[in-house]
């Protein structure tokens, strides 16, 4: 995984390449590949504490599930989780609301956006025991990052979804990539 920052050019083409592979097979239901919001929406949930990075994520993509593990949320629903960044009694983790913004799920953990420097945390590791965890691990250096170097990575997204090998062919998230010419 790399470090290097994203132009917003190669997440727009990433996305176009996965929505023009996705238009072109039918036979792939097992995710899902968010529209777009507009600049009133962004500018109104900008004035609700939703963090930009976010937002600037969002008007690409607004959210993706990548199969029953890993998802990234639209805007509509991390709007509905955002009681993961509360505190949870006797969980050792840095939760708050003022610092974090869950933007996603993965292995039954939530995905946070640290508010200020918009980092990518979470202790994905630890599945729905997430609250036990000692620490976050830092997933990427920001939302973009994390799309383009985590999740449209075949190998990395393999790793994060617990992709078994013998299932790797079925997968309809790495079927996408392959499609869009993104994975191998």
């Amino acid at each position: 995984m790399t470090s290097a920052r994203h132009t917003p050019s190669r997440l727009v083409a990433t996305v176009d390449a996965l929505r023009l592979a996705l238009a072109e097979s039918p036979d792939l239901l097992g995710f899902t590949l968010g529209g777009t919001i507009d600049e009133e929406t962004a500018a109104a949930a900008e004035a609700d504490g939703v963090p930009r990075s976010f937002l600037d994520f969002c008007r690409v993509l607004d959210g993706v599930g990548c199969g029953p593990s890993v998802q990234l949320f639209s805007l509509r629903e991390a709007a509905e989780h955002q009681f993961y960044c509360e505190p949870v009694v006797d969980s050792p983790l840095p939760l708050s609301p003022e610092k974090l913004y869950c933007v996603g799920m993965i292995q039954e953990a939530p995905v946070f956006l640290d508010r200020a420097g918009g980092e990518v945390l979470g202790a994905y590791e630890e599945g729905p025991d997430w609250p036990d965890a000692e620490r976050f691990e830092r997933l990427a250096p920001g939302l973009e990052a994390f799309f383009l170097e985590r999740l449209v990575s075949a190998g990395e997204y393999q790793r994060l979804a617990l992709v078994d090998d013998e299932l790797l062919e079925y997968d309809d998230w790495l079927k996408l990539l392959r499609r869009a010419g993104l994975a191998d």
